[in-house]
């Protein structure tokens, strides 16, 4: 099923300079009944000189979007890096997930259905992998904002107890972008980012509501996470404080992962969304370079 894309004037979802994806999937994934129970799979169309040739295995870009887990959001927010992404020679996977609120085209989440959904999204890449040849050893989890959170909880399931939301994972990442993360619920719920975003995604509880829940959700009750981490941010993000993720890079780095933690003066919070930005080709070119 195709992504849902709201566009106006300003661009789309309202925001200047994004617009929908111009490539379409090889094929989507659905892993369960809800329209946004769904994955999208890109490859890129090889280039006339190796049409012949044997073709090594791809390297994927696994994208989870953002919204501050809002259900008027969906993996149409990727677009435009999608067709980055296939341009440089990666597989895309684009997942989605449901979200919060009864209406929109990812309604019906929250916790925990939301990381119930994003954890058999991600597995449902190792058959995607079987059927089109997809390099599991040279995946990067790419997450904005929301997703962002999303992405560093999936590079962590490795670390979650046994029976909690989500499960072991399939495979592991070789890497993993975080940007403009809500990388740290805690402090996001206390400080009520996005209006209040964190609380209404569980469910009203505060941290000290429902402690086990946040050290189940909350992407920095799983450092380390033993992977190469981008974490990147701008400082003149409104939506995410960037201090957010100099947090976050600062405990993940105690912790004793490989962090580079990127600050783009004057960037804002959508920047990371628009390909010719110095902030994402800066991105990719990490994500090249750790997948090289």
């Amino acid at each position: 099923m195709a992504a849902v894309v709201v566009a106006d004037a300003a661009g789309l979802f309202g925001i200047e300079g994004l617009a929908p994806g111009a490539a379409r999937p090889v094929r989507s994934y659905a892993y369960g009944d809800h329209p946004a129970q769904v994955c999208d799979l890109y490859l890129p169309v090889p280039a006339p000189d190796d049409v012949a040739g044997p073709v090594a295995p791809q390297r994927v870009a696994v994208l989870v979007h953002g919204g501050y887990w809002r259900a008027r959001y969906d993996r149409s927010l990727s677009g435009m890096l999608v067709d980055d992404l296939l341009a440089a020679g990666w597989a895309v996977w684009s997942l989605d997930y449901r979200a919060v609120g009864s209406e929109g085209p990812s309604s019906g989440g929250g916790w925990p259905r939301t990381y119930e959904d994003v954890a058999a999204a991600a597995d449902l890449l190792a058959d995607a992998a079987a059927e089109h040849d997809l390099d599991l050893d040279r995946v990067v989890l790419v997450g904005h904002s929301a997703g962002g959170a999303l992405a560093l909880w999936l590079a962590g399931r490795h670390r979650l107890p046994s029976g909690a939301p989500g499960g072991p994972p399939r495979w592991r990442p070789a890497a993993v972008v975080a940007q403009a993360a809500v990388a740290d619920l805690a402090v996001a719920a206390d400080e009520r980012y996005g209006d209040g975003a964190v609380l209404a995604l569980m469910g009203g509880a505060g941290p000290r509501d429902n402690p086990l829940a946040y050290a189940t959700a909350n992407p920095t009750a799983l450092l380390p996470l033993g992977v190469p981490t981008l974490v990147v941010t701008g400082d003149a993000d409104d939506a995410v404080p960037h201090t957010a993720s100099l947090a976050y890079a600062a405990a993940a780095a105690a912790a004793g992962d490989d962090v580079t933690l990127r600050v783009d003066a004057g960037a804002d919070h959508f920047v990371h969304l628009l390909p010719g930005t110095p902030t994402w080709r800066a991105t990719r070119q990490w994500m090249q370079a750790r997948t090289s």
